[in-house]
């Protein structure tokens, strides 16, 4: 990821962000994430990235707290991680899961996105 993702300095630093996400989320039994966003595209400096997270295996009440605060806009996460986390249920106004609406442009085409698997060991 690394390689692919992170050739300016900005773009390392929210590697560094979504690795402690990755390694929090693979602790509690998470095994693949979706990433989406400008992150995922060219752009050399994103704003931040937007991911989901499969729930599947999820131990809930061994997640990091800051992991499921969706409040005021994803503020803890963005200020602990750099990008905003979303468990992979229905979003609210789609109708559709966050793996699926990721995948939709605002315009009603559909993009790619990015989906990593996750095993212990990943995030060091």
């Amino acid at each position: 990821m690394v390689e692919r993702f992170g050739w300016t300095e900005r773009r390392r630093r929210l590697l560094d962000g979504l690795a402690e996400a990755i390694e929090l989320l693979t602790e509690a039994g998470c095994r693949k994430i979706w990433l989406n966003g400008s992150f995922v595209t060219t752009k050399d400096e994103p704003g931040d990235f937007d991911a989901c997270w499969d729930t599947d295996g999820v131990d809930l009440d061994s997640l990091d707290p800051v992991l499921l605060d969706l409040s005021d806009h994803r503020a803890a996460q963005k200020a602990r991680f750099g990008g905003e986390l979303f468990p992979n249920v229905i979003e609210a106004q789609s109708g559709l899961s966050f793996s699926e609406f990721f995948q939709n442009e605002r315009d009603t085409s559909r993009k790619g996105i990015v989906v990593v698997h996750l095993s212990k060991g990943d995030a060091s």
